[in-house]
């Protein structure tokens, strides 16, 4: 109801594991994905709880978002948090800590930073981090991004540097087109 009201139309797509990793479940998926985009449509995707199990288990939702961005062959993923992006330290417990803005690779460093559980999802930036690599594995840029700050995702799309992009190139080209919200 709330999307009519603005006059957007929505689709609910449910996968799991087996739908990105059985080739022809996949394909079916991708090829669901871009005729709902061709027909203006707002996919609203989930992982399918009722039927996964642990061995098809996606997992969290910024590893979904990273397959779907990959799926569709996105240019942009947008994951929003509670905090601006990846920091140097704990924001919330380190009043040191400064927020990194881009990212060209990760290591063994860089997840080290990312430490344990946090607060959103079941992963926090541990989860964050694993979906840009999936990202930057497939050529498709991601930023995470404060999503109590709404004004971020038009900064994001007028090209500005908020928060954490990671990017395979030293200079960043954010694409309107193609971004995915998770």
């Amino acid at each position: 109801k709330l999307f009519s009201e603005y006059n957007h139309t929505v689709a609910q797509l449910l996968i799991t594991g087996a739908d990105v990793e059985h080739p022809a479940r996949h394909d079916n998926f991708r090829n669901t994905m871009n005729r709902l985009l061709a027909l203006g449509a707002l996919p609203i995707i989930n992982e399918n709880d009722t039927v996964a199990t642990e061995e098809i288990v996606i997992g969290d939702n910024d590893t979904l978002a990273a397959i779907v961005a990959q799926s569709v062959e996105a240019e942009l993923l947008v994951l929003l948090s509670d905090i601006d992006g990846l920091y140097t330290a704990d924001p919330h417990t380190d009043p040191n800590a400064k927020l990194i803005s881009t990212v060209n690779r990760i290591d063994e460093e860089l997840l080290a930073l990312a430490g344990g559980s946090g607060s959103l999802g079941t992963g926090g930036m541990v989860t964050k981090l694993h979906a840009a690599q999936i990202c930057l594995s497939c050529g498709c840029d991601m930023v995470i991004t404060n999503g109590n700050k709404p004004s971020n995702l038009y900064a994001i799309i007028d090209g500005e540097n908020i928060g954490t992009t990671f990017s395979r190139s030293t200079v960043v080209i954010l694409f309107f087109g193609s971004f995915l919200i998770a």
